[in-house]
C-alpha cells in the first residue's frame, strides 16, 4: 500500500478568502463591542476608562493627594494597560474631568480642561494636572479586598482588574454613549439619590414593578439645570423598554425688557446657539429682536441676553420658535444596551438593570466578606501560635539558639503548624519581649467576634441585604445631591411660519411689461415714475405687505406665487420672473395680485368671463405654477380686483367699444379655478374687434375712474345706477368721446 500524498506545510494556513474575511470581521466586531464601545453593567466603565482610573490609583492620585501631570497618567495607561493612541486616551480622561459632561466627575483637573462652549478645547496633557475625585473611591475602595478577578495586561508583565468593585450603579449615575458594530448605547445620567432609593426599594421588595421604581427614578438628571420636558408617561415607557428619547429645553427669564437664557441643554454650545439666533436675525426672520449678547462669566456660566425691540413683544411664541429652530431645545436618544454579568450585550429595562447590578453588588460583597473572613481566620491562627510562643518564651528562645533546624523542633515541641512556626521565627526578639498575653487575647477576642459577625452575615440573606442597603444609603448621604434637571411637562415647540417671522411692512409689488419684478417700500409709491430698463415700462402693480404672498398670472392663465419680502428692492430694475418660475415657452406675465389667504378677488379675461376666488387658491410652491384661468382663444388675463364687501360691492366691466356694465358681486360664482361665467356680453360678430378692457370692483363709498387717453372721467356710486344690468348683458354705452376706454381704477 502506498503512502498518501502529504501537502507540505510552509508555516501558514491556507483558507478561503470568504472564510478569512468573515472570521476577521467577527473578531473585530466582538472586540469593538466588548472592549471598546459598550460599558460593563457592573462598574459602568469602558476598558479605557477603567484603565485610566486604575492607573491613577496605582500612581497614588487619590482625592487627598497632590495632582500630577496628565501626561504621566496617560503614559502609564498606554504603556502598561492600553496600547493605543495617547490623544484618544487623554480625551477619554478629559471627559471624565469635565463637570459639564459628567454628572459626577471621576477626575479633578487643574488647568484648561475645555469648556461647555467647546468641550475639545482642552490644553495639551503636558500642561494639565489631574487626580481622582472623592467619588472615585466608590469604584476603587474595595479593589484590594479580593472582590475582582485579575487578568494579565497586553504583554503579560502586569495584571489589571477585569472590572472595578463599584459600590453604586455608576453606569446610571454618569451615563455613557458608544457606537459599536451593529449596535450602540446611550445611557443618560441620573441622580445618585434617586438611583439609590430605587435600589433600596428593589432590595426591600424584589417584586416591585418598573412603575414602582419610576416613583424613585423620575427621569434622567443631566449636568445642567435645563428642563426635561418629556411627559412622565413617555419617561416611564423608556424605562420599561430600555429605548426612547428625552427632550431638554433651555431655561429663560424676563429681565426688564430683555430675555435672559440662564441654562442650556446638556452638550449644547452657547456659541453655536448664539450663531443660530444671529443667523436668523441676519436673514430678517426675527423682527422682534434688536440685539443679542453673551454675558456669560465665571459667576454666570450661561447668560445669553436677547434684547427685544418692544415691551409689547409676546415672549412665549418667540421662545417657542427659538426652541424649535435652535439648540435651545435638544433631543437625546436613550438605549440601555450594556454588557451584562453574562458578558453579553443586551438592551435592559430599568428593573433588569437594577436587579442585575444588585446581583453584581451582592457577589462583590460576598467576595469581600469571604476575603476578610480568610484574613481574620489566618490572623487568629497566627495569634494562637504567637500566644504559645509568649507563654513559652524562654524555651522558644533556647530552641532557636541551640538547634540548627529550629522549625521542626518547634513544631514537634508545641504542636505548631508551618505557617505559625514561620511567623514566630520571623518575629523579632524584641517584639516578642514586649508582647503581652492580655493584648494577644484581646485581639483574639475582637477577631473572634468579627469572624462570628462575618459568618452570620454570609449565612443570612436578610443580613446580607441589610448590609448592602446600609452601604448604599451611606454613600448616598456622602456623595448625593439635589436634582439639577427639573422635570417640567411642556408642549412641543412650534416654529413660526415665514409670514409670522417677517415684519409686516407696507410694500408695492411692481411688474414691468417684459416680466421684471421688484418691491418698493410703502403704498404711496407711484409705479409709473420708477426707472425701467430701456424699452420696458410698467405692466401692473399690487399693494401688499412684506409678510404676505404675491401671485402672478401668465398669458396661459397659470398662477405663480412667492413671498413679498423675498423680492428685490425697487432701488434697482428688479429681476426677471422667469428666474423664479418656469412658465411655458412663449408665455408672458400679464397680472399681479396680493392679499391674505381669505381675501377674495374677481378674476376675469378679455373675452368677458370670470369668477370670484380666494387668494389661497392662487398660492403654489411649484415653480411651474398652477392652472387657474381657463382661457378661450386670443383671450388675455385682466388685472384682478379685490372684493371688500361681497354683499354690497359691484362688479364693473367695460369693453373697448365703450359698453359698461355694473352688477352685484354676489351674481358671480366663487370657484377654485376654471373659466367662470359670462360677465358682459360681446356679440359674436365683434369678438375679433371688441374685447373687455378691464373689470373692477367698486365699494359703496367708492368711485370709478374711467381712463381714455389723457382724460379721466369719475363715476360715483350713484352714477353707476345708470349702467346696472343683469350679469352677462350688454350694459350701457358710455357718452360720446369716452368710448375708447383704456382702463379702470377705483378710488
Amino acid at each position: 500500500m502506498t503512502d498518501p500524498v502529504r501537502t507540505p506545510f510552509h508555516g501558514f494556513e491556507q483558507i478561503p478568502l470568504r472564510e478569512y474575511a468573515e472570521r476577521a470581521y467577527l473578531d473585530y466586531s466582538m472586540y469593538v463591542v466588548l472592549d471598546r464601545a459598550l460599558p460593563f453593567l457592573g462598574d459602568g466603565l469602558k476598558p479605557v476608562q477603567r484603565r485610566i482610573i486604575y492607573a491613577m490609583s496605582e500612581l497614588g492620585l487619590n482625592a487627598g493627594a497632590k495632582p500630577k501631570k496628565s501626561a504621566r497618567t496617560v503614559g502609564d495607561v498606554i504603556g502598561k494597560f492600553h496600547p493605543h493612541g495617547d490623544s484618544a486616551c487623554y480625551e477619554a480622561m478629559v471627559l471624565m474631568a469635565q463637570p459639564f459632561s459628567y454628572r459626577y466627575p471621576l477626575i479633578e483637573g487643574q488647568g484648561n480642561f475645555g469648556s461647555s462652549d467647546d468641550p475639545k478645547s482642552f490644553a495639551a496633557m503636558r500642561y494639565t494636572e489631574s487626580k481622582l475625585t472623592p467619588i472615585a473611591d466608590v469604584l476603587l475602595g474595595e479593589l484590594a479586598h479580593g472582590t475582582v478577578d485579575w487578568d494579565p495586561n497586553f504583554d503579560g508583565t502586569l495584571e489589571e482588574p477585569t472590572w472595578l468593585p463599584a459600590r453604586l450603579p455608576h453606569l446610571l449615575l454618569n451615563g455613557t454613549t458608544g457606537i459599536a458594530v451593529g449596535m450602540a448605547t446611550d445611557v443618560p445620567p441620573h441622580n445618585l439619590r434617586e438611583v439609590v432609593s430605587a435600589c433600596v426599594r428593589l432590595l426591600d421588595d424584589p417584586d416591585a414593578t418598573i412603575r414602582d421604581l419610576c416613583e424613585h427614578v423620575r427621569g434622567p438628571d443631566y449636568p445642567t439645570s435645563a428642563e426635561i420636558i418629556t411627559p412622565a408617561a413617555d419617561i416611564a415607557n423608556i424605562y420599561e423598554t430600555g429605548c426612547g428619547s428625552v427632550r431638554a429645553r433651555a431655561v429663560y427669564e424676563k429681565d426688564g425688557a430683555n430675555i435672559v437664557v440662564t441654562a442650556l441643554p446638556h452638550q449644547a454650545s452657547p456659541g453655536k446657539v448664539i450663531e443660530q439666533i444671529a443667523a436668523q436675525m441676519r436673514a430678517k426672520k426675527l423682527p422682534w429682536l434688536e440685539d443679542l449678547r453673551d454675558e456669560s462669566d465665571h459667576m454666570n456660566p450661561t447668560r445669553i441676553v436677547l434684547v427685544l425691540r418692544s415691551n409689547r413683544v409676546d415672549v412665549a411664541p418667540l421662545m417657542g420658535h427659538l426652541f424649535a429652530t435652535t439648540d435651545l431645545e435638544k433631543s437625546y436618544r436613550v438605549n440601555f444596551n450594556v454588557i451584562g454579568l453574562d458578558g453579553r450585550p443586551q438592551v435592559k429595562n430599568l428593573k433588569m438593570f437594577l436587579a442585575e447590578w444588585l446581583q453584581f453588588r451582592t457577589d462583590t460583597v460576598i467576595r469581600r466578606l469571604n476575603h476578610r473572613l480568610e484574613k481574620v481566620e489566618r490572623r487568629l491562627h497566627l495569634l494562637e501560635g504567637l500566644l504559645v510562643a509568649y507563654l513559652n518564651l524562654d524555651e522558644v528562645i533556647r530552641i532557636i539558639r541551640t538547634e540548627d533546624e529550629p522549625r521542626p523542633v518547634l513544631m514537634a515541641r508545641f504542636g505548631l503548624t508551618v505557617e505559625q512556626t514561620d511567623y514566630i521565627l520571623e518575629t523579632r526578639l524584641r517584639q516578642l519581649a514586649r508582647l503581652e498575653e492580655v493584648k494577644i487575647r484581646t485581639e483574639q477576642a475582637e477577631l473572634d467576634d468579627e469572624r462570628t459577625r462575618l459568618m452570620a452575615t454570609l449565612g443570612s440573606k436578610a443580613k446580607l441585604r441589610k448590609l448592602i442597603k446600609d452601604e448604599l444609603l451611606a454613600d448616598a448621604k456622602k456623595f448625593g445631591d439635589a436634582r439639577r434637571s427639573p422635570l417640567v411637562e411642556r408642549g412641543a415647540a412650534q416654529a413660526m411660519s415665514e409670514s409670522e417671522l417677517v415684519p409686516s411692512e407696507p410694500m408695492t409689488v411692481v411688474v414691468s411689461e417684459k416680466g421684471w419684478v421688484r418691491a418698493a417700500k410703502g403704498h404711496d409709491i407711484e409705479p409709473s415714475t420708477l426707472n425701467y430698463r430701456e424699452g420696458d415700462s410698467l405692466l401692473a402693480a399690487a399693494r401688499s405687505r412684506s409678510n404676505q404672498q404675491v401671485a402672478f398670472f401668465d398669458s396661459t392663465g397659470r398662477a405663480y406665487s412667492t413671498v413679498v419680502h423675498g423680492l428685490p428692492s425697487a432701488r434697482g430694475n428688479g429681476e426677471p420672473l422667469t428666474g423664479r418660475f418656469s412658465p411655458a415657452p412663449g408665455a408672458s406675465f400679464q397680472a399681479v395680485v396680493s392679499g391674505d389667504n381669505d381675501t377674495r378677488f374677481v378674476l376675469a379675461t378679455s373675452q368677458g368671463y370670470g369668477f370670484v376666488t380666494r387668494f389661497e387658491n392662487l398660492v403654489s410652491r411649484n415653480k411651474a405654477g398652477k392652472a387657474m384661468l381657463a382661457l378661450t382663444p386670443n383671450a388675455k388675463v385682466l388685472q384682478p380686483f379685490v372684493i371688500n364687501d361681497a354683499k354690497k360691492d359691484r362688479v364693473v366691466a367695460v369693453t373697448s367699444a365703450g359698453h359698461l356694465l355694473a352688477f352685484p358681486v354676489g351674481n358671480l360664482p366663487e370657484l377654485d379655478k376654471g373659466k367662470g361665467n359670462k360677465i358682459i356680453e360681446i356679440p359674436k360678430a365683434k369678438l375679433g374687434t371688441e374685447r373687455v378692457v378691464a373689470v373692477a370692483v367698486v365699494p359703496v363709498d367708492g368711485s370709478l375712474s374711467v381712463r381714455s387717453g389723457a382724460r379721466t372721467m369719475t363715476l360715483a356710486w350713484k352714477d353707476l345706477d345708470a349702467y346696472i344690468g343683469a350679469r352677462g348683458s350688454r350694459g350701457g354705452l358710455l357718452p360720446r368721446g369716452w368710448q375708447k376706454v383704456e382702463g379702470l381704477s377705483v378710488e
